[in-house]
């Protein structure tokens, strides 16, 4: 008789282990496509999202990212520009600071540039959400690296937006341990459809 309930408790683990699996498999399937998915929408912003500067100067990986906004800025996707992220402890610029600095010197007018901030990817357009409804930006054309861009989408969508694709195609992330950022981002991206990317972001920062 003990054998009983015992068999039944493995067959719920193996049932719900069989779930996760397959939830986290159809998850990273969809990151992947996305990251491949290039809109040819335009939009009423081009949203890019904050990565490592170095002392005032955009790293390889956010200069990939400008370039991209810029490429977009310049074929007139767009009519304003967005930059995001802050500074760690110690450093002196700000993520969107160096960005909003690199578009203008490359001519980008200052005027149509709206500066975020933030620790992370809710944060990055929670600073900026206001600031574009206030000018009636709804849609925008989101710029991360191919692997971060559902999860940039989806926090987008979820504080009003509406997202279109627009990877980066040569950041120089992809050239190491991708699978590693792919795992990360498969993993917050289950969780945070689950218990909501906001909560995620509170918890962690």
């Amino acid at each position: 008789m003990i054998f009983g309930p015992l068999k039944l408790v493995l067959r719920l683990l193996s049932t719900l282990v069989s779930v996760l699996v397959l939830y986290f498999a159809v998850t990273f399937v969809q990151i992947w496509l996305t990251g491949h998915e290039h809109s040819s929408r335009d939009a009423q912003a081009i949203l890019v999202f904050g990565t490592t500067e170095d002392n005032g100067t955009p790293s390889p990986e956010l200069r990939a990212r400008l370039d991209h906004a810029l490429h977009l800025w310049n074929t007139h996707r767009a009519t304003w520009m967005v930059v995001t992220g802050g500074k760690q402890p110690g450093d002196l610029f700000t993520e969107a600071g160096v960005s909003a600095s690199y578009l203008e010197t490359r001519g980008v007018p200052a005027a149509q540039i709206v500066l975020g901030a933030g620790h992370d990817t809710w944060q990055n357009v929670a600073t900026v959400v206001e600031r574009l409804r206030s000018l009636h930006v709804v849609t925008v054309l989101t710029v991360t690296d191919p692997f971060h861009e559902d999860r940039a989408m989806a926090i987008a969508s979820s504080q009003g937006l509406a997202p279109y694709p627009s990877p980066v195609k040569n950041s120089p992330t992809v050239q190491h341990s991708l699978w590693k950022y792919y795992a990360k981002e498969t993993f917050e991206v289950g969780l945070g459809r689950v218990l909501g990317f906001g909560r995620l972001s509170s918890w962690t920062s």
